[in-house]
């Protein structure tokens, strides 16, 4: 299990003195925890593996938005820090699809649905992404549907 492996590499971290990683995987187990508690669980259960991605994925997006707003008030050197922990997380997720494997599928399920309307647009980027769920990234789906309905 993922939680499992995170333990275990929280471990070896601690022991290899590497803080900014045992700082990084304390918070994830913490996030962990919340979302057993928030999902009316024990705190001492498991999370299954899908539950966890999404954790993870929540944690990398706030990474990701903080460091842009560090950036934009010129705190190069906290966005960098995010910018590391986020490196961090995301190497527990699983390879996300390339844009073109993307423009693929948009193209099958727009010919599919038979949307060619840019009303349609919304609505289409929620078919999309639950298709992809969890395989590619938001942003990338957004880009993707942008260029589809010009």
């Amino acid at each position: 299990m993922l939680q499992d492996t995170i333990s275990g590499n929280l471990t070896a971290a601690m022991k290899a003195k590497e803080l900014l990683t045992v700082e990084v995987l304390r918070g994830l187990k913490a996030a962990f925890t919340n979302e057993l508690v928030a999902t009316k669980r024990k705190p001492t259960d498991s999370l299954p593996d899908e539950d966890a991605l999404a954790v993870i994925r929540r944690e990398v997006k706030k990474r990701k938005e903080a460091s842009e707003a560090f950036r934009t008030g010129n705190r190069a050197e906290l966005a960098d820090k995010e910018d590391q922990e986020r490196t961090i997380l995301e190497a527990y997720l699983p390879p996300t699809m390339p844009k073109d494997e993307i423009m693929k599928i948009a193209l099958a399920k727009k010919l599919e649905f038979g949307m060619t309307d840019k009303k349609d647009m919304g609505k289409f980027m929620g078919v999309l992404m639950k298709e992809l769920a969890g395989r590619a990234d938001s942003s990338d789906v957004k880009d993707v549907v942008a260029g589809l309905f010009v």
